[in-house]
């Protein structure tokens, strides 16, 4: 517990205090003497205005203390400590905390917990043969009644494993060899984030003539989550290419506005029942009168 009054042979050595002070950290760095503080029962904290640049508003502590019934003080720390108004670097938070989606380049591996919780066990690997399987005990023992011949054991135990017929080589040959896949708050996760940001509460959506379950331009994503989203194929859209929820909208629905078929023009009409007559020869030769002054005759 802290003494609420300092020890007054301890509190009067400043000048101590002060000298200890320019020792450790230079004569240009120490500042005006601030005060004392009470540490523990003639244990007394001395503290200096520090004049280093970039540290406004941080303290030089010297600790100084004494034995019981002793007059000689003895220099314990000098160290120094920030103030009510030290310029502080923020609270440390740990990578994990701080990442951020679009955080992640080229050539940045992202490691992921062993107990994430958004990821379960998938296939173990583990090549165990299944009760119908002709290496199990139940099959063995029937095959022995038969009089049968085939290997007993596991594929792991045989002197050349199978690499065809074996669980591993199917999980894999049909993509299920994932050692994790998503579990189901994995799931819950995904499609709150995914729904938040092109959902039905969305700005666009809101004021969307038809939700993306009726567009021609939405692709079916297959899973459990196929029931809620899909991807959009529309390159006018704002979401193109990105998960949709299926009650989300836009402008760029495929049935919101059809365009109607150019018109074409009618074809022209010809009357063939009226005969209108065009003279072919008029009383005057050329379609044109003459009207330019003759020349007269002669020489000039």
């Amino acid at each position: 517990m802290r003494s609420r009054t300092p020890d007054r042979l301890c509190a009067e050595a400043v000048d101590l205090a002060l000298e200890a002070a320019v020792e450790a950290f230079g004569e240009k760095a120490v500042g005006e003497h601030l005060g004392a503080v009470a540490e523990a029962d003639r244990v007394v904290t001395h503290l200096f205005d520090c004049r280093e640049a970039g540290y406004r508003g941080w303290r030089w502590a010297v600790t100084l203390t004494r034995a019981s019934r002793a007059k000689a003080i003895t220099l314990d720390e000098t160290v120094l400590v920030p103030g009510p108004e030290a310029v502080l670097a923020p609270e440390w938070v740990p990578w994990s905390e701080r990442l951020r989606p679009g955080d992640l380049g080229p050539g940045d591996l992202l490691p992921t917990e062993a107990e994430d919780l958004r990821l379960e066990s998938g296939f173990s690997g583990e090549d165990v043969p299944p009760p119908n399987s002709p290496v199990s005990e139940e099959m063995a023992e029937l095959v022995e009644a038969e009089d049968a011949d085939v290997s007993g054991g596991p594929p792991a135990a045989l002197p050349m494993a199978p690499t065809v017929g074996t669980i591993a080589a199917v999980a894999e040959e049909i993509g299920m060899a994932r050692p994790r896949v998503l579990s189901r708050y994995g799931l819950h996760v995904a499609a709150d984030r995914w729904e938040d940001e092109y959902g039905p509460k969305a700005p666009m959506a809101q004021a969307a003539p038809a939700q993306c379950v009726s567009c021609g331009f939405l692709v079916p994503i297959a899973g459990s989550l196929r029931q809620a989203f899909g991807v959009c194929a529309n390159e006018f859209s704002p979401a193109d290419g990105r998960v949709v929820s299926l009650a989300y909208g836009c402008g760029a629905h495929s049935e919101a506005a059809v365009m109607p078929k150019t018109p074409r023009p009618a074809p022209p009409v010809l009357d063939e029942t009226a005969v209108e007559p065009l003279p072919l020869h008029p009383d005057r030769h050329g379609s044109v009168e003459d009207t330019t002054p003759a020349e007269e005759l002669g020489h000039s």
